[in-house]
């Protein structure tokens, strides 16, 4: 009997340590998805139990991704937060407390507060200022993964490394509504040529079924545009949804979305419509197979999509060359070379594209039998009212398929790649001169007409050139123009507002209202305005516009400023794209066009004469000083010896002793100068150094400038180990023995002596 009681007892002590076992388990479920840190984590829709739409308080990057300052933290929050209140998720190791009220450590709880006031937080012996930030996107996308190569490297760090990677990824699709998706991402991967090699990443992701975003036609693929060279984050959302106003095949629907990445915010992106083949995808007439019969042949006609691509490289694109030099890349079928039909499908693109191709380089030539003329003087017009840089040399899809009447013709679609447009980019003034385009930036001029000419040439093999030549697409272009582009620009406006366009393409206003909210997110993040020289100035802009009714072209008196801030620089797009369709509108009109000035007074400029804030500066070597204009802008900058010192966007870097004169090129063409005077020039802080062999020392550099590189003439005996851009030297001992190591610095040539033993 006593030996029964044991085992019963035994019995029921198993079943309560198993119970508490469970229970356990229960308790340590993963409140979030991904692998959390020392920190504080805030959920997109408050009281959710879903583990996927945390993201992770954050500091100010650097273009490096680098921290600014951390002890500054942001939580950039969805727009599907509530405006009062958050869950917030501690993940340090000791309670913290937010606006009052306490956290324990591994617990959530809800917080109270107001935008952009600081809170301060102590965790862990430290003390944070906490921000938030709330976005007005119209979704945000969440992908998580914190082991994506299997070896423990996190989704992003993985991604980054190199294009060609993928993988698989958790994740949520969150809308304003706080509805939630967890549908699991079946592939992200990097996209793009020259925006991928940039800090801010674009990438395409697959889900694993259809989703619905944001109101978009349901699809498993999805491309998301960073944006990252256009500080409007909008050129491209202008002129994909002007597309599709317009009837444009295929015009790829997008949304303004908030990316995080393992709790990470990474930014404002456009998410798009993947341009892809198949009925859940953009081009839903024609499936990736069609090129095959029943019997598994390929088949003697059948539908593909391509693309104008002068980057195409083998081993990365499948692609055809033509006669003209012109390469084409196939998207769909886009095949290996093992799949069956891959030499065949690409004969077939290349006599087809071939024979189109040919026929554009007569003017007069009536490509109706070989493309719908309709979609060509569309494409056209859009390269055109953006002055597109890229038009007809990359993202220029062609989609071959039967017309209504079974005949087989090229559709000049979708539309892709235009954040160079809009007067958004500078070009290459050498090759702009040489084929006698002075006013790329400006509205004004026609653009597509001289693309891919060289000097001295009155031919192209570009072929938007060709189409901008050809006297059928001109006169349909008109009269589409006429019909299509000046009402959708009116509604754009808001002059003319009409309900049927609004379904496709909203008001400036409109969409400013959308990406005000996720613009200010990005951009307090650390994303920079004006990234780089290719980007033209935005500082003012003499208005135009249009009136239809009694043919009326009209100009301001005097030019409009721009704050250099994203309201300022969206504010400059809508307003280039205005005046530019108000500047085709006058020479695609019917009859006489009336010219008229309007006296616009208040955006007339100041009384007093622009200055430099500067008229002298005296530098040591590697020292920078910013010189602004006051009352006037600047076009641009100059110096007269880039070798003593280099000047952009009035920050003078000093570079080595010597005098240089830097000039501001104001917007109406008046010079200002400043004498700039470099008193010293870089030098080594020793001349001569003894080293142990195979050991290193440092010495500094004085006067050395932030972005110059340094050169370095090793020897057997010696080597300098450091980074071009360094300010300091590692100097390494080789060989027992003694040298002399020449060291370039800002343009000056420095000796070291070096004695290794």
């Amino acid at each position: 009997m006593k030996k029964l009681i044991s085992v019963l007892l035994a019995v029921l002590m198993i079943i309560s340590i198993c119970s508490t076992i469970s229970f356990s388990a229960e308790e340590e479920k993963p409140v979030i998805s991904f692998n959390t840190e020392k920190a504080l984590y805030v959920h997109a829709v408050a009281e959710s139990e879903d583990t996927e739409a945390w993201s992770e308080w954050q500091c100010v990057h650097d273009e490096d991704y680098g921290e600014r300052n951390r002890s500054e933290k942001y939580f950039f929050l969805p727009s599907s937060a509530d405006s009062e209140k958050v869950d917030i998720y501690n993940a340090f190791s000791e309670a913290v407390t937010v606006n009052g009220v306490e956290i324990a450590s591994g617990k959530i709880a809800s917080v109270s507060y107001e935008e952009n006031k600081a809170y301060e937080v102590k965790a862990e012996s430290s003390t944070y200022t906490l921000r938030f930030i709330k976005s007005g996107a119209e979704a945000a996308i969440y992908a998580n993964n914190s082991d994506a190569d299997g070896k423990g490297t996190d989704l992003f760090a993985y991604l980054s490394s190199d294009k060609s990677y993928s993988a698989k990824a958790s994740g949520a699709v969150v809308t304003p509504d706080g509805k939630i998706d967890n549908t699991e991402i079946k592939k992200i991967k990097g996209r793009g040529n020259t925006t991928w090699i940039k800090s801010k990443k674009p990438f395409n992701i697959t889900y694993d079924k259809k989703v619905s975003i944001a109101g978009m036609d349901s699809s498993k693929k999805y491309s998301l545009l960073a944006n990252y060279q256009d500080d409007s984050l909008s050129r491209n959302r202008f002129l994909y949804d002007l597309s599709d106003a317009v009837g444009m095949p295929y015009a790829s629907d997008s949304r303004y979305v908030d990316f995080y990445i393992n709790g990470y915010y990474w930014g404002s992106y456009q998410l798009t419509e993947k341009i892809e083949a198949g009925k859940s995808s953009l081009v839903k007439d024609f499936e990736e197979e069609d090129y095959l019969d029943k019997e598994g042949n390929v088949k003697e006609d059948f539908p593909f999509l391509c693309e104008v691509d002068a980057g195409a490289t083998d081993g990365e694109d499948y692609y055809v060359k033509l006669s003209g030099g012109l390469k084409i890349t196939i998207k769909a079928p886009e095949l290996s070379s093992e799949d069956k039909g891959y030499n065949e499908v690409k004969e077939y693109v290349k006599k087809k594209f071939d024979s189109f191709y040919n026929a554009t380089r007569t003017r007069t030539a009536d490509l109706t039998p070989y493309a719908d003329v309709d979609s060509l003087a569309k494409i056209y017009l859009i390269n055109e009212l953006g002055k597109n840089w890229d038009a007809g040399v990359s993202s220029l899809f062609f989609t071959y398929k039967q017309d209504d009447d079974g005949k087989y013709k090229f559709y000049a679609s979708p539309v892709w790649d235009y954040d160079n447009s809009l007067g958004n980019a500078v070009g290459i003034a050498n090759e702009l001169k040489s084929i006698k385009v002075y006013d790329y930036e400006e509205y004004t001029g026609w653009w597509c007409k001289y693309k891919g000419l060289s000097s001295g040439t009155k031919t192209s093999s570009n072929i938007m050139n060709r189409f901008a030549q050809n006297t059928p697409i001109l006169n349909r272009a008109k009269t589409i123009w006429n019909e299509k582009f000046i009402p959708a620009i009116n509604h754009f406006t808001g002059n003319k507002l009409d309900e049927e366009i609004d379904k496709d393409f909203y008001t400036a206003d409109n969409y400013y209202s959308l990406v005000e909210k996720t613009a200010e997110m990005n951009y307090t993040s650390g994303w920079l305005l004006n990234t780089g020289n290719w980007i033209a100035d935005h500082s003012s802009l003499t208005k135009a516009a249009f009136d239809k009714e009694t043919n009326t072209y009209s100009v301001n008196k005097y030019p409009s400023s721009y704050t250099q801030d994203f309201k300022g620089m969206y504010d400059y797009a809508r307003d280039w794209m205005v005046s530019r369709a108000a500047w085709m509108s006058k020479q695609m009109a019917d009859g006489t066009v009336t010219d008229k000035t309007v006296n616009n007074s208040d955006d007339a400029p100041p009384q007093a004469e622009p200055k430099l804030s500067s008229s002298s500066a005296s530098l040591k070597a590697g020292a920078q000083k910013t010189i602004k204009v006051i009352d006037g802008s600047a076009k641009s900058w100059t110096s007269s010896d880039s070798k003593v010192a280099k000047v952009k966007s009035g920050k003078v870097t000093a570079l080595k002793k010597g005098t240089a004169t830097v000039t501001a090129t104001l917007t109406n063409g008046k010079k200002l100068s400043c004498k700039v005077k470099v008193t010293t020039s870089p030098k080594l802080s020793k001349k001569s150094i003894t080293v142990k062999l195979k050991k290193t020392k440092k010495i500094k550099i004085t006067g050395k400038a932030k972005g110059v590189n340094n050169k370095y003439k090793n020897t057997k005996i010696a080597k300098v180990k450091s980074k071009k851009s360094a300010k300091s030297l590692k100097i390494k001992g080789l060989k027992k023995g003694k040298t002399t190591l020449k060291i370039t610095v800002n343009g000056v040539k420095l000796k070291l002596k070096v004695k290794v033993k």
